[in-house]
């Protein structure tokens, strides 16, 4: 037996405010399932594909079976998951301008494959239009493959926050860094100061991505979120809009605010951006990236450091408040145009 105070520091219990899982040895599973179905449904509807050939774009991702989860044992994260998808894509042929659909199916989405050796099978509805089948087959695998990858990636950095908890040697070493030597020596204080922005509690935050396609070119939907009549327009609110590097921006009464800190006329937009609801002082980072298509543009969206309490409320705000609004706005513009 071992003599109080002694033995495998695995086991002995640390005076921890929560008390669980010492030093990250025990094993502990979060199921990523429902989390996982939102999404390979955000990265993968909306994909836009185009060649020579013409344009395609997926659609609905029709059937999603299987499970996903990511178990913590000796401080290490180990991640099973295993998906059958099954995806639907409509194109226009580009010389003909018929219409075809057809459908995406990845049988087994799983940690025993590299995406890269992962199946993923085309189909087209009868008829024509074999050459979008071509486009789905070759263009579309590589996007599908991607955002395969933006998934997998979120699964083992997003989803895992909060995972591996600090342990109580971490925190001694901590202090111990911060220790002043005894008055009257001649040696100075060994604490490095740190910049400001590191002072405080760190929040757990997470990455939303989102695309979207609007009936306008790219240089149009990028003068919506530049030119404050604009903004004022889709937000149905006064705004203040300083389209420059350092430029203040306030949208709908102040519940949004931000900065303008890249800027590339019809390409990116790059801003820090808060809503009013979240803790004080901190602020996301958002990239806008738009894309001419043919007669239309797509629009990229990646929001990092989003508060992982605000995650949904801060993804319909840019669906409901920014994108649906703006396809009124272009829609509207068309109307009076005719």
């Amino acid at each position: 037996m071992a003599k109080w105070g002694q033995g495998d520091p695995r086991w002995i219990v640390e005076e921890r405010a929560d008390a669980t899982n010492v030093n990250n040895w025990h094993w502990t599973e979060r199921d990523a399932t429902s989390w996982s179905k939102r999404k390979l449904k955000e990265v993968l509807e909306g994909l836009v594909v185009e060649g020579e050939a013409g344009r395609c774009e997926i659609g609905d991702l029709k059937h999603v079976e299987g499970e996903a989860s990511c178990n913590s044992r000796k401080g290490k994260l180990i991640f099973f998951y295993e998906w059958n998808l099954r995806l639907s894509w409509k194109g226009t042929v580009k010389e003909s301008g018929e219409k075809h659909k057809g459908s995406v199916e990845i049988p087994n989405l799983s940690e025993e494959n590299e995406v890269d050796d992962t199946e993923i099978n085309v189909s087209k509805k009868k008829g024509e239009g074999d050459v979008l089948k071509e486009l789905m087959r070759t263009e579309g695998t590589t996007k599908v493959r991607e955002a395969l990858r933006d998934y997998l990636k979120a699964l083992k950095t997003e989803f895992t926050l909060g995972m591996i908890l600090p342990t109580k040697a971490a925190a001694v070493g901590q202090d111990l860094a911060t220790e002043r030597k005894p008055s009257g020596s001649p040696v100075q204080d060994s604490v490095t100061p740190q910049p400001l922005d590191m002072v405080g509690v760190k929040i757990p935050t997470v990455r939303i991505h989102m695309r979207e396609v609007f009936n306008s070119p790219a240089d149009e939907l990028y003068s919506i979120f530049t030119k404050k009549e604009l903004v004022q327009k889709f937000s149905k609110c006064p705004a203040v809009i300083e389209a420059e590097k350092g430029g203040k921006l306030q949208m709908f009464e102040g519940c949004v605010s931000g900065e303008y800190t890249e800027l590339v006329p019809s390409q990116r937009l790059v801003l820090k951006w808060r809503c009013r609801s979240w803790p004080e002082e901190h602020y996301a980072t958002v990239a806008l990236t738009f894309q001419d298509l043919v007669a239309q543009s797509e629009l990229e969206l990646e929001c990092k450091g989003v508060p992982v309490s605000h995650e949904e409320s801060t993804r319909q705000c840019w669906k409901k408040q920014y994108f649906e609004e703006i396809h009124l706005l272009l829609q509207q513009s068309k109307d009076n145009m005719e």
